[in-house]
This record gives C-alpha cells, sequence and structure tokens, in this order.
C-alpha cells in the first residue's frame, strides 16, 4: 500500500491506468442498472486523453472509478501496477490524496481560505511540513500566472484564475495522474482558451492527463479521444498532432 508521500517507479511510456473487463451497476429495488459495461482501458505515463460521450453514457461512473471515488462491480482496476479494485473507504481515500490530482467544473475551492492556503490542501493531508508546502504552493500560483493573486480569496478571482488555482492544487502532491472534469465548463471562451494553453503545457512537460469533457477543442488537443455510449466504449480515435 502506497504511503503517504511515497512515489512510484513508473517510467514514461509505461502504463499507469488498466482496466480490465471493468463492469459497474447499481440495483434499483428489483432492477440492476448497467451503468459500465465490460470497459477494457490502458493509459500510458504522459499521454493526454480527452473521455467523451452523451449525457446518461457512463462518462460520470467511469471519472469515479478512476478517480477512486468507487469501486467497479466487477472486473479490476490497476492504477500504478496496484489494485485498487477492492480497497476499503480508507485505503481509497490514502491513493486518491497521493496519486490522483482533481480539477473540478465547480472549482470546489474553500471561500474563507487565499490562493496559497488552498493549494497547500493537498499537502496538509498528506503530512508535508509547514514551509515546504507554503513554498510549493507559491510556486505553483506562480506557475499557473497567479504570483500577483497569492494573497485573494475565491470570492475575489474571476473564473478563470479560479480554475487555475484548481489545477495549481491539483498538481500539488505530484500526482500520477490529473484527472479533470469538464475544466472549461464554467468558463467563458477567453478563460477556457488559458486553461486548454495550461492544459497543453503540462502535457508538454510529460504529466498524464484525463479530462471528461463535452468540449470538441479539447478532443482537439487530446491525443486519444475515448467515446462512451450505453455504458460501453463505442470508439477511439488517436489524434495526430
Amino acid at each position: 500500500m502506497i504511503q503517504a508521500g511515497e512515489t512510484l517507479d513508473v517510467e514514461k511510456g509505461e502504463p499507469i491506468l488498466v482496466m480490465k473487463d471493468l463492469g459497474k451497476s447499481y440495483q434499483l429495488g428489483s432492477h440492476e442498472l448497467k451503468v459500465l459495461r465490460d470497459i477494457n482501458l490502458t493509459i500510458h505515463r504522459g499521454e493526454y486523453v480527452a473521455i467523451m460521450g452523451p449525457s446518461g453514457s457512463g462518462k460520470s461512473t467511469l471519472l469515479n472509478m478512476i478517480g477512486c471515488l468507487d469501486r467497479p462491480t466487477y472486473g479490476d482496476y490497476l492504477l500504478g501496477g496496484q489494485s485498487v479494485a477492492t480497497l476499503d473507504d480508507d485505503e481509497l481515500s490514502m491513493i486518491r490524496g497521493a496519486r490522483i490530482g482533481f480539477v473540478f467544473q465547480s472549482f470546489n475551492l474553500i471561500a474563507q481560505l487565499n490562493v496559497v492556503e488552498n493549494i497547500e490542501i493537498p499537502m496538509y493531508y498528506q503530512g508535508t511540513g509547514e514551509a515546504e508546502s507554503k513554498t510549493r504552493a507559491v510556486e505553483l500560483a506562480t506557475m499557473v500566472g497567479l504570483d500577483h493573486r497569492l494573497d485573494h480569496r475565491p470570492y475575489e478571482l474571476s473564473g478563470g484564475q479560479q480554475q487555475r488555482v484548481a489545477i495549481a492544487r491539483a498538481l500539488s502532491n505530484d500526482p500520477l495522474i490529473i484527472l479533470a472534469d469538464e475544466p472549461t465548463g464554467n468558463l467563458d471562451s477567453s478563460s477556457g482558451s488559458d486553461i486548454l494553453d495550461i492544459l497543453d503545457r503540462l502535457h508538454g512537460e510529460g504529466k498524464t492527463l484525463i479530462v471528461v469533457t463535452h468540449d470538441e477543442q479539447i478532443a482537439a488537443n487530446a491525443g486519444r479521444v475515448i467515446r462512451l455510449f450505453d455504458g460501453y466504449i463505442d470508439k477511439e480515435e488517436i489524434n495526430k498532432r
């Protein structure tokens, strides 16, 4: 089991995420609702993958599986070489904190905290020292262009700036995967374009990005597009960039 602060030796190009015959269903009274069916998916370190599909196709459920927010009903899920399909809640929480950086459509920043403090939160839960976490938070805020907003709280920031904070926060523990859920969904076109530029830059630096989206511009920027339909992987597309 991975511990706080532990890093994994996963070389660039090696499988970082493997789903084998994975499915998810929910029991609604006497009816079984099948949401994901027989998912086989491999993502390698350094890939930029967009997951798309119509409402009800299973995108949110697949995001929950990838993010260790839920467990599959059947099949296996290997993250960084470790099977996480049957871990308990505490173990899944540790995995999320150490291996996955989340970026949400609604930003999910804490209103009472400033930019630096919001970025520090994941490091606090991983036991990083105060001085180290503050230094890293300032570096990350600067990287996303917010060095002049360090003491500002979310209500003092634009939507695009709040999403920059969310991206910096997602990077704070140097995760295996950055998992973004509709990262441009609440932004105007200009701010959305800025966020796409940041994601492109992170991909260029070797980060592994998985983005669940309806935005065809994100799909165009990604190296692979996985399209879901009725809980199945309907098709995959490879972008030549």
